[in-house]
């Protein structure tokens, strides 16, 4: 792909990457076709063939996608990992992958998008990342509909689709058009990410692990003045404090929209009871309990410094790349750490946590989409394509067979070679032979856990009512009510995370809080509110 001038600033306004994605296709008759046809104007691949590996290619596809921090530890690419050079090895197609820089692939992904040079094939958030979502994105004739491309070319995912309605109906538009080749979460892996403490620090200060709130303020004072935890409690920032509605959630309210108990959509940051949690975390970081640039935490080094240095002592974080990555170093430094889950905590002893993380079997954030720049878009979908198949999904999920992993009682295993060398923990080596994250069937059998706390985690973390409540990410909403949510929502979710912070932080009074609900009733947020209640509605009558 081509660089960027320096002149383009990064900040690039929504309205213009809308405006640019809507004049992609203006310069060139064959993406007019591919939009419409969904083939683009390659020689179709017969269906006879499709399913088949290796393809008999010589042509090079392009993927703009997100790396694997941990994989930045040995490769700058993923075509020079072990994974890539073995999945082009099979499926005999050549890819050149781009990569965002971590932290900037919001930004990367908009000036992408507005440039007039798109890959074959991108993976991102369609749903919400793109202004007015996929269905827009099909109308601006940015991404292709897959309908016809999935039934001849893919039959491995239509196989599943076939098998399972309910994934079926995630996939779809409201009109019917598939639009990405998906994440799909093995059942078991719904629920990975949850509150976690340092209970070695517990053990120490004859503390118990906290579940409601008063419990957790008891422990965050002791850590501050019995541990000196200059930051007690610590969080990712990635354009908002990411603690999946911890604290938040003992208000029976969010920090997103969310569903409530009559199934009604909500903003929650406008929410009365929202400032009550605002109450607390302001008075909590008045207190110096929790990490005072906690803002600032957005790249994973700041973050992994924090937790392994005794600054912090508890957070709200990953399965694997937070505990799992942590409890391996950290034990190194000392061999008392100790991380453990706790409950998202609630208000009264006992009572079932109101929401959390919980995940739905689509995953749309790491999901592929074939762009209407696709020279041949029947061998792009061939190539997704074996990612659902029996041999796919083994690569992708535990690697190489004989190097990353072994059958054992019919099982697959992780070899020693990634779970015990000497300098590198199992998230960092086994980044070089799977992809953790993205458009492949998820397999049951694959744990990167590495303690026994990582497997109680989430029997502790899935105790909460998220099913109810979390609003699905792949709802779709008409071009035309996506033009009005991709008006609204980001000047709303700027202006509310601006005042988050403020309100948190204490530069702005809470008295204005009735003023700040009144501006976000003023942008529109009601008008937002009915657009995802319709498309709510509409998807579950589908």
């Amino acid at each position: 792909m081509k660089k960027y001038s320096k002149k383009k600033t990064i900040g690039i306004a929504v309205s213009v990457v809308v405006a640019s994605a809507s004049m992609l296709t203006a310069c060139s008759g064959s993406k007019e076709n591919a939009g419409q046809t969904g083939t683009g104007n390659s020689t179709a691949t017969p269906a006879a063939e499709a399913g088949k590996y290796p393809v008999n290619t010589t042509e090079t596809l392009t993927s703009w996608e997100q790396i694997n921090n941990n994989l930045l530890t040995f490769v700058p690419n993923l075509a020079d990992s072990p994974f890539g050079k073995q999945l082009e090895k099979d499926t005999g197609i050549k890819v050149k992958y781009s990569h965002p820089a971590d932290g900037q692939s919001k930004e990367q992904f908009n000036l992408l998008i507005a440039s007039n040079n798109l890959p074959d094939v991108i993976e991102y958030d369609w749903n919400n990342a793109y202004p007015g979502g996929p269905e827009k994105a099909i109308a601006d004739k940015v991404i292709l509909p897959l309908n016809d491309l999935i039934d001849k070319q893919a039959p491995n995912l239509k196989k599943l689709l076939q098998q399972d309605k309910e994934l079926d109906k995630m996939l779809k538009t409201d009109s019917g058009k598939y639009y990405v080749f998906p994440m799909i979460r093995p059942d078991n892996g719904l629920v990975f990410r949850g509150p976690m403490i340092r209970k070695d620090w517990l053990d120490e200060l004859n503390l118990q692990v906290p579940t409601t709130i008063d419990e957790w303020y008891t422990v965050l004072k002791a850590f501050k003045e019995k541990k000196g935890a200059t930051a007690p409690f610590t969080a990712q920032y990635s354009n908002e404090f990411n603690v999946q509605d911890a604290f938040i959630g003992a208000y029976h309210t969010a920090n997103r929209y969310y569903v409530d108990d009559q199934g009604k959509v909500r903003y929650g940051p406008i929410d009365p009871q929202f400032k009550d949690a605002l109450s607390l975390l302001r008075q909590w970081y008045a207190e110096g309990l929790i990490d005072k640039d906690f803002a600032l935490n957005t790249d994973s080094k700041a973050y992994d410094s924090k937790m392994l240095s005794n600054a912090s002592g508890a957070t709200v974080g990953l399965l694997s790349g937070g505990m799992g990555k942590w409890m391996e170093s950290g034990k190194k430094q000392d061999p008392k750490f100790q991380l453990v889950a706790a409950p998202y905590p609630t208000l009264k002893k006992g009572e079932r946590a109101f929401i959390g993380q919980r995940d739905f079997k689509f995953n749309p954030i790491a999901s592929k989409a074939v762009t209407t720049a696709a020279k041949d878009p029947e061998l792009a979908v061939k190539w997704l394509d074996y990612a659902y198949s029996e041999k796919g999904s083994m690569l992708f999920n535990f690697g190489i067979e004989g190097e990353s992993y072994t059958m054992k009682d019919g099982k697959p295993t992780f070899t020693d070679k990634i779970t015990k060398d000497p300098k590198y923990n199992l998230q960092q080596m086994v980044t070089q032979y799977t992809k953790p994250n993205g458009p492949f069937l998820g397999d049951a059998r694959k744990s990167f856990n590495t303690f026994k706390e990582q497997d109680d985690a989430v029997g502790i973390w899935e105790q909460t009512d998220a099913a109810k409540h979390v609003l699905p990410l792949f709802i779709t909403p008409t071009v035309e009510e996506s033009k009005e949510v991709a008006k609204i929502n980001t000047a709303i979710a700027s202006y509310k995370e601006e005042m988050f912070v403020k309100f948190v932080m204490g530069k702005e009074p809470l008295d204005k809080f009735d003023d700040y609900v009144k501006r976000i009733k003023e942008m529109g947020s009601d008008k937002v509110t009915k657009i995802y209640q319709d498309a709510y509605d509409r998807y579950n009558k589908r």
